[in-house]
């Protein structure tokens, strides 16, 4: 599915904003919605991001399951998109509790599927997150900021046919 600045404008909410923090790096944006913070990534989000990857029902729609390993190694390229692209995938975490619950942002399309070189809006989170619409709320605030802050003209988001709680946030 392909989202254009119309399609996101109004689904952000009041709450919704960002802000650049002084504490280094190319793009330290945080971005806050009404419930949730989208943020670098922290060392402290590694042993529950590599739950998250552990879960055969979170990774349904994936080849397998990750291990710690390959969950490490995952947040850490997620994190350094930041500086390299001047987005990435955020950690996000929940405002009420300080919980870390996911992923969601823009990365690159990868080599060999569809949109390949362009710009993906996507999310992962752990089941407990599920069914609270965070998803939809923080994929809306990362497409704003796509669309607002880097000027994108355009932002794809891809996932299999018969997933369907991801079809629904797109």
């Amino acid at each position: 599915m392909r989202r254009s600045p119309a399609g996101a404008a109004d689904a952000a909410g009041a709450g919704s904003g960002w802000r650049r923090l002084g504490y280094g790096g190319a793009m330290d944006f945080e971005v806050r919605t009404e419930r949730l913070i989208l943020r670098r990534w922290r060392d402290t989000d590694r042993e529950p991001f590599a739950q998250l990857n552990a879960d055969a029902e979170v990774m349904r729609y994936f080849p397998a399951p990750l291990s710690h390993e390959q969950s490490d190694a995952l947040a850490a390229r997620a994190d350094v998109m930041f500086d390299v692209h001047g987005y990435g995938l955020w950690a996000l975490e929940r405002l009420d509790t300080g919980e870390f619950i996911g992923f969601t942002g823009l990365a690159p399309m990868l080599e060999g599927v569809s949109g390949s070189g362009e710009v993906e809006v996507g999310w992962r989170l752990a089941q407990s997150a599920w069914g609270h619409g965070f998803a939809t709320e923080a994929a809306t605030a990362a497409l704003r900021f796509g669309f607002e802050t880097l000027g994108l003209a355009e932002v794809n988001s891809i996932t299999a046919v018969v997933n369907i709680r991801s079809r629904s946030v797109m």
